[in-house]
């Protein structure tokens, strides 16, 4: 089968959408399909085309996420044809991959992370202007007639039934995990409390309620750490994020580090007391599955998605805002945790829906 993936960020863009991406595309390579992907040339230095472990990557020229829209929609026209099905995602992707399926008569799929519908205007470090683009392009995708719509939680599928979306053309497939990545992976606490936020800088990932709090450690606990392992883009939001350290009187308390390998942030993530999980919304979270499959504590909010993905030791912050998050980060220093089961999310059995959603949608047996 082929398979064409039209995504605004790959490989190696960091983000839980990128990584769903990244296993997913090479996992079918690995077992033969024919895959490829058009995505963003987000920085100086990688290859307009290349192939990786099977994966043909095609990278249109345009730095701005936004202009990805438009300036895709040419290849992504071109390619189409050669393609059995065409799977995008929300949000800057999803409509040149609608169109380029429309024109060249291929059954089209998206995968929606999470729809936040009014949660736009509540999000912080966005002007009204931007806040206004970003809930009137949801809404715009949200009446696109998608074939499917893949939803990586329960969370999101209830979102999709709540958008007037029929359930007959929705399938909710978690997110994968490759375990044996993480096998030898244990949790070995520092001496020093130290609590490590990870991913993709956003404006729903709660750093704005996380920063002050840690400030509250710092007087609190001074003996404590915040580590922050987070990419230096986007720009804009790597430098508001280096002025709320200093404003907060921060950086003496914080440890940050950048551009790790998987090897080194596992590393970086056993090493830690605890992984803190401050989102507004989650779709999934690959932070918290791959955390809890470490046997490492988590203090997270429970919005969106994170009460299906949190488990093993964890503290559940009980409302979203800067006291409570002081609050709940004290009660990780006494070791306060709450404990479950962990729940695992193999990779084969979202790789293995995928598939027979494909064929389904492909015809093929």
């Amino acid at each position: 089968m082929r398979i064409l993936f039209v995504l605004e960020h790959f490989h190696p863009y960091v983000g839980g959408a990128e990584q769903l991406f990244w296993v997913l595309s090479t996992s079918l390579a690995r077992q033969g399909h024919e895959v490829a992907v058009v995505t963003t040339l987000f920085r100086e230095g990688l290859a307009a085309e290349e192939e990786v472990e099977g994966v043909r990557i095609y990278r249109v020229r345009c730095y701005n996420r936004f202009l990805f829209s438009v300036f895709s929609l040419p290849k992504v026209v071109r390619l189409a044809g050669g393609y059995d099905i065409v799977h995008t995602t929300s949000y800057n992707a999803a409509l040149p991959a609608w169109l380029g399926a429309k024109l060249r008569r291929r059954p089209v799929v998206i995968t929606f992370h999470e729809v936040w519908s009014q949660l736009w205007w509540q999000l912080p470090y966005a002007s009204f202007l931007q806040r206004l683009a970003f809930y009137s392009w949801e809404r715009l995708l949200l009446l696109l007639p998608f074939q499917r719509y893949i939803a990586v939680s329960d969370y999101t599928k209830r979102a999709f039934l709540e958008h007037g979306i029929s359930a007959s053309r929705i399938s909710r497939i978690y997110n994968g995990l490759e375990y044996e990545d993480l096998q030898g992976w244990q949790h070995q606490p520092p001496e020093q409390f130290t609590y490590t936020y990870f991913g993709r800088l956003g404006i729903s990932k709660g750093l704005d309620l996380l920063l002050p709090a840690a400030a509250a450690m710092a007087a609190r606990h001074p003996d404590s750490r915040l580590k922050l392992i987070i990419p230096t883009y986007p720009a804009p939001m790597f430098s508001r994020i280096m002025q709320e350290l200093r404003r907060y009187g921060l950086m003496e308390h914080t440890q940050l580090l950048h551009n790790l390998s998987r090897e080194r942030l596992f590393e970086e993530i056993c090493h830690s007391s605890c992984v803190v999980i401050p989102s507004y919304s989650e779709g999934f979270c690959f932070v918290a599955a791959e955390t809890a499959a470490m046997g490492v504590p988590i203090v997270s909010s429970q919005l969106g998605a994170l009460s299906e993905t949190v488990s093993g030791p964890h503290i559940a912050v009980e409302r979203q805002d800067a006291g409570a998050w002081a609050q709940a980060l004290h009660r990780a220093y006494e070791g306060g945790w709450t404990r479950v089961p962990l729940r695992r999310f193999p990779l084969r059995e979202s790789v293995a829906a995928y598939e027979t959603l494909y064929r389904n949608m492909s015809g093929e047996p």
